[in-house]
């Protein structure tokens, strides 16, 4: 029971969090400095939460530090953009694809076998993807190249789950807070150097826009962590994955007058949420 809490506790707060960036990019930001606050406030709380459980140790955890290169380093970036281009609920629900691809990269390089379940999983998930791309009435402000930016940026999740099962990372037995710790301090460290390289202005008076977002994911990935550790990836990922229809949610209920969230939108959501299920309990 823990597992299924956590788990669905990460859910909502990674749709909160989608939401909160929203907000936070307002005040001119660009994506990429908005970023460096989100990961690094999210640093700040996986650095209370280690420090509580003791799990400062990093040794062992080399393999999350890859992984965190990943996500949230590199899936972090390409999804800000994605919210300031497709806006929270579009670029929520394209990322909710991401049992899709890591299913594909399994099946691919794992030789993980294919199964019914995995196949309805796969189309329920599409069918979603198409109600999303032929969407009518989208809002001025939806560009295409955000969807773009949120598919990359779901490719990164998936390459980061698949690559987590490839080094095998339950033998290691790193504590939930020392592998937390590890992937966001990679993922940190590669923000940080991607805009020193670009010379972009990091403004401190710009914090304050991201550190609901920031919080949001800090705590989200704590509880993702705590909820990979005490259950079945079978039960955590689906749950995890309503982030969707957290994102469209909240986004309709925050944002109505700019998001238009319609019906096409909604079940577009459900869709890719039930084919994520499907896709979590079949794996």
């Amino acid at each position: 029971m823990d597992a299924v809490v956590l788990a669905a506790v990460s859910g909502f707060l990674f749709g909160g969090m989608t939401v909160a960036l929203r907000f936070g990019l307002r005040n001119g930001a660009s994506p990429e400095v908005g970023t460096v606050f989100t990961v690094l406030t999210a640093l700040v709380v996986i650095l209370g939460y280690a420090g509580v459980r003791g799990g400062w140790g990093l040794a062992g955890a080399w393999p999350f530090l890859l992984a965190g290169l990943l996500a949230p380093g590199c899936s972090q970036i390409l999804f800000t953009f994605a919210v300031r281009d497709a806006g929270p609920s579009r670029a929520s629900v394209t990322v909710g694809t991401a049992p899709l691809i890591a299913v594909a990269i399994a099946l691919v390089f794992l030789g993980e076998p294919l199964v019914a379940g995995l196949v309805v999983g796969a189309v329920l998930i599409v069918a979603g993807g198409v109600l999303l791309a032929s969407e009518r009435g989208r809002p001025a402000h939806v560009r295409l190249i955000g969807l773009v930016f949120a598919l990359l940026a779901t490719l990164a999740f998936a390459t980061r789950d698949s690559l987590i099962r490839w080094l095998g990372t339950r033998a290691t037995h790193v504590d939930p807070g020392a592998a937390a710790l590890a992937a966001m301090l990679s993922a940190t460290a590669l923000v940080l150097g991607f805009v020193a390289v670009r010379r972009l202005p990091v403004r401190v008076g710009q914090l304050p826009g991201f550190l609901p977002a920031g919080l949001c994911y800090g705590v989200s990935s704590v509880c993702l962590f705590e909820a990979f550790y005490r259950g079945r990836v079978s039960v955590v990922s689906p749950l995890i994955a309503t982030e969707s229809l957290w994102g469209v949610g909240l986004s309709a209920l925050l944002f109505r007058r700019t998001e238009l969230v319609g019906r096409r939108l909604a079940v577009g959501a459900a869709l890719v949420v039930a084919g994520g299920v499907l896709i979590g309990v079949f794996r």
